[in-house]
């Protein structure tokens, strides 16, 4: 019979907390339902699409906002000065600029907004998904025997 015993990797940081790792997670499908409605705004010119965008984008960047407070936070603490941390962090905060800049754009005319729109829509997506699987997935536990 062999014993199992879980052990963090060796570069492990602290894990994240549940409400930052919500905060980090929840603005991924937001930044996502905002290309596919600028997709669907480019295909069938409702304006309807290019709100829901707007709107989604808004909740997108108020969620990614707080997380990014809480990774300043963290970064000035000693606990989570790893690189790591920091890359996540400049990751997550180029997503939050990028998503402020489309929310400007978003507020033009809009017929004003399809290229660029949907252009800074993808580039946030990729931002934001890239910073979120860098900070969950630093918690995670190998299994031995």
């Amino acid at each position: 019979m062999t014993a199992t015993t879980f052990d963090p990797p060796r570069a492990a940081q602290r894990p994240l907390h549940p409400l930052r790792a919500l905060l980090l997670a929840g603005s991924v499908p937001l930044f996502l339902g905002v290309v596919l409605n600028d997709v669907a705004y480019a295909s069938s010119d409702q304006v309807q699409w290019k709100n829901f965008a707007s709107w989604l984008n808004a909740a997108a960047v108020v969620l990614s906002g707080l997380a990014l407070l809480w990774s300043a936070i963290a970064l000035i603490s000693a606990s989570g000065r790893s690189r790591r941390a920091m890359v996540s962090g400049a990751l997550l905060l180029a997503a939050w600029v990028i998503g402020f800049v489309n929310s400007l754009v978003h507020a033009k005319d809009a017929g004003a907004t399809l290229p660029e729109g949907l252009v800074l829509a993808v580039l946030a997506f990729v931002l934001i998904t890239a910073a979120s699987w860098l900070d969950l997935d630093a918690g995670r536990w190998e299994a031995r025997p």
